[in-house]
C-alpha cells in the first residue's frame, strides 16, 4: 500500500513539476526526454492493444490509447528535425527506408497482420515508420531535386503520399510532417497544422472505421504542453539516436510472441 501511494505520489510531483515550467515557459526537456515519452507512449498505446484486442470501448483502454497519441505527433517533430540538421540528407533517407521495411515485418508480427499490404483491409496494413520515410522522400524532391520541373515534382510526391495512404497513420503522417518542416521554429503553428489533418484522419475514422477511435485522436492535443518545454538540446545519452531504432521493432516482435502465446495467431488490430 505503501508503495503505491509513493507511486502515485511521485506521479503527482511530476504533473504538477511539468505543469509549473509549461505555465512559467521553462524549457525543461531536451530531445532524449521527448523521445522517451514517445516510446512509453506507444509502448502503453500497442500493449493496450494486446491486453485489450480490436479496440473495445471501455474507459481503461480508450484512457491509454489517448495517451498513446503522443507519439505521433512528437516523432513528426523530430522527423522535421531530423531532416533540417543532418549532415547527410540521402544517408537519412536510406537509414528511414530500411527500418521501415524491417518495422514492416516486425509490425505485421507484432499485431497479426498479413505481410502483403495490398491484402485485408485498407488501413493499417504497415508500421507509421514508411510514412516517416516517405516524408522525407516527398520534402527532399521538394528542396534538392532540380531535375525536374515543379509538375513532375508535383505529380512524383502526390503518388508518394498517396502510397502511404495503407500505413498507421495513413498519408496524414506525411502531410502534417511537410506542413510541419514548413512551419520548423514556430510550434503554435505547427500545431494548428498537426489538428488540421489529425481532424481530417478523425472524420475518416469517424465515418469508416470507429467514432471511439476517432475521439482517441484527439488525444495528440496533449503534445502541445509537451513539445513547448522543448529546449532544443539534444541531450548527453548520444546512444539514444539509435536506441528507438532498435526499440521499434524489437517491442513489436516481443508484443507478436505474447499474442500468439495469448490468443493465437489471430489479428488483434482494429
Amino acid at each position: 500500500m505503501g508503495i503505491m501511494l509513493n507511486k502515485v505520489d511521485i506521479g503527482t510531483r511530476l504533473v504538477v513539476h511539468f505543469w509549473g515550467a509549461f505555465r512559467m515557459n521553462k524549457k525543461i526537456l531536451n530531445s532524449n526526454h521527448l523521445k522517451l515519452i514517445a516510446i512509453i507512449a506507444m509502448t502503453i498505446d500497442h500493449f493496450t492493444d494486446l491486453l485489450y484486442p480490436n479496440f473495445p470501448v471501455e474507459p481503461l483502454p480508450v484512457a491509454l490509447h489517448v495517451i498513446g497519441r503522443l507519439t505521433a505527433p512528437i516523432m513528426w517533430f523530430f522527423i522535421c528535425e531530423g531532416y533540417h540538421y543532418t549532415r547527410d540528407v540521402k544517408k537519412y533517407m536510406l537509414r528511414l527506408g530500411i527500418f521501415a521495411i524491417i518495422s514492416h515485418f516486425a509490425y505485421c508480427f507484432g499485431f497479426g497482420i498479413e505481410l502483403n499490404p495490398l491484402k485485408g483491409g485498407i488501413f493499417n496494413r504497415t508500421s507509421v515508420m514508411y510514412p516517416l520515410f516517405i516524408a522525407v522522400v516527398v520534402l527532399y524532391i521538394g528542396e534538392h531535386v532540380n531535375v525536374l520541373k515543379t509538375w513532375q515534382k508535383f505529380i512524383i510526391q502526390f503518388i508518394l503520399v498517396w502510397s502511404a495512404f495503407p500505413a498507421d497513420w495513413s498519408c496524414i503522417a506525411v502531410l502534417a510532417i511537410v506542413d510541419m518542416y514548413v512551419r520548423r521554429g514556430n510550434l503554435e503553428k505547427q500545431m494548428l497544422k498537426i489538428i488540421q489533418w489529425v481532424t481530417v484522419y478523425a472524420l475518416v475514422s469517424y465515418f469508416f472505421v470507429s467514432k471511439a477511435y476517432a475521439f482517441v485522436m484527439l488525444g495528440v492535443l496533449l503534445v502541445y504542453p509537451v513539445l513547448k518545454l522543448y529546449n532544443g538540446e539534444r541531450g548527453k545519452a548520444k546512444w539514444m539516436k539509435w536506441f528507438f531504432y532498435i526499440y521499434y521493432p524489437l517491442h513489436l516482435i516481443i508484443l507478436g510472441i505474447l499474442r500468439i502465446l495469448i490468443y493465437g495467431n489471430v489479428n488483434i488490430c482494429l
